[in-house]
């Protein structure tokens, strides 16, 4: 059962692996960085900052930090040296020979299961329970399961790393969110509500609507400075597609 699982997993390694082109590889690369999606990150705090008091955002966004480090520790430092399997990009993996990489990246020795995934995954999912819209659920897994791919694209996991580095990441959200409740609890409906509240204001020049009929002569303007404003909902999608709009201009 565990060699027919190593061989399906390896054979939609190479089937994925092996599709490639010169902007995806650039786009994958860029995606995947850490540090690139520093704003987003950002974008979530005051998103948090905006739900709650501060005292309750500091106890979700310190759980946040303690389900990417248990995620990271638990993958890292307990399941990789204990369980040694190579990365298929490792020069000491017979696979290597086969598998495709991006400038010469191949990431360390071992890689089950998938740190990468697993620290995304506890991301959005504690993300998902905090804030529990269709809209958010759907952007931050997708951006999860993206990250997650780059890590197949580039040659260094396999489909089952990046799936069990998922479900480890998913049940420490999870677990850092209930944690988090328990601690400084906040109701579904008021958290839903919440994030409603415009969070980023931006005045412009428009035109003054009324229902009456204006007249030049009576000296009433045309013209009125309005606001457009950000839910705070919103804002971690704004910030999110200006970095993919970063990555798409960098990749071209």
């Amino acid at each position: 059962m565990i060699d027919f699982l190593n061989q399906l997993d390896t054979q939609i390694f190479l089937t994925f692996n092996g599709l490639h082109s010169d902007f995806f590889d650039s786009f994958m690369k860029l995606f995947t960085g850490r540090f690139i999606w520093i704003p987003m990150y950002v974008a979530i705090a005051a998103l948090i900052l905006s739900v709650c008091r501060w005292q309750k955002a500091l106890v979700y966004i310190l759980a946040i930090g303690a389900a990417i480090a248990l995620t990271d520790q638990t993958c890292a430092t307990f399941i990789r040296p204990a369980v040694e399997r190579l990365r298929p990009s490792n020069p000491e993996n017979p696979l290597s020979q086969l598998v495709y990489t991006v400038g010469g990246y191949r990431g360390g020795s071992y890689g089950f299961p998938s740190c990468h995934s697993a620290n995304s995954f506890a991301l959005a999912v504690f993300v998902c329970c905090l804030f529990p819209r269709k809209r958010i659920t759907l952007f931050i897994l997708a951006w999860a399961a993206l990250n997650s791919y780059t890590r197949l694209y580039l040659g260094v996991h396999y489909p089952g790393d990046l799936l069990v580095g998922a479900v480890i990441g998913s049940a420490y959200g999870a677990l850092c969110y209930l944690a988090a409740s328990r601690v400084a609890p906040l109701p579904r409906a008021e958290r839903i509500a919440r994030t409603h509240t415009p969070l980023v204001s931006i005045p412009y020049i428009g035109l003054n609507h009324k229902s009456e009929t204006i007249n030049a002569s009576s000296g009433a303007s045309l013209l009125s400075v309005k606001n457009f404003s950000i839910p705070a909902s919103m804002f971690p999608f704004a910030v999110c597609a200006a970095t993919l709009l970063v990555i798409i201009l960098n990749s071209l």
